[in-house]
């Protein structure tokens, strides 16, 4: 019995995350990681505690234009808290968040991304 869940046409899909880098859909990244559903990008940021609502300029255009309706955080090795004018800033847009651990937010977009929904992940490597 195959467990594969069915990805669609062009999806991206975390493949494996680790020692600082990820691989997305074949590709290896060697850093943090922005992953919308057709694209990934490099992520220039490699704590947490730099995010700011200019890191994740493309994320809110994604929203703005109704692409995106959820971002999952992946925070590194632990979930931490988002502060309250950066979630607002992305409501705005939109974009409802969600922080995590990086693998929990790997594993989540996969299955979210498997059943069609408008979800991006900003992803800081462990």
């Amino acid at each position: 019995m195959d467990l594969t869940p069915l990805i669609p046409e062009g999806r991206q899909i975390v493949e494996s995350y680790g020692d600082g880098k990820f691989r997305v859909s074949g590709a290896l990244y060697a850093q943090s990681i922005l992953i919308f559903p057709e694209r990934t990008v490099a992520w220039p940021v490699a704590d947490i505690r730099t995010l700011t609502l200019e890191s994740l300029a493309s994320v809110a255009a994604a929203g703005e234009s109704g692409a995106i309706s959820l971002l999952l955080i992946g925070c590194g090795a632990r979930m931490a808290l988002i502060p309250a004018a950066l979630r607002a800033g992305l409501r705005a847009k939109g974009i409802v968040i969600e922080p995590m651990d990086t693998g929990a937010a790997c594993r989540t977009y996969n299955v979210l991304a498997a059943e069609g929904r408008k979800v991006a992940a900003a992803l800081v490597a462990v």
